[in-house]
C-alpha cells in the first residue's frame, strides 16, 4: 500500500516583478521572492497562505 501525500509544491508568480517560483504548499517559514525579495508566503499553521497568484499545483 502507498501513501499519498498531501502536502503539494505549488508553482506561483511574484506580483511585483512577475517571477516564477516553485514554493512548498506547507512552508514553516517566509519565503521570499530570490529575485527582488517581496513575500510570496507566510507561515500559518498547517498549510501556508499563499500571496502571490497560484499558476499551478504540482504534484
Amino acid at each position: 500500500m502507498i501513501k499519498e501525500t498531501k502536502s503539494k509544491f505549488v508553482k506561483v508568480r511574484c506580483a511585483k516583478c512577475k517571477n516564477e517560483q516553485i514554493i512548498f504548499g506547507k512552508s514553516s517559514s517566509k519565503i521570499k521572492c530570490l529575485v527582488c525579495g517581496e513575500v510570496l508566503s507566510n507561515p500559518s499553521g498547517g498549510k501556508s497562505k499563499i500571496e502571490a497568484r497560484v499558476l499551478e499545483v504540482l504534484s
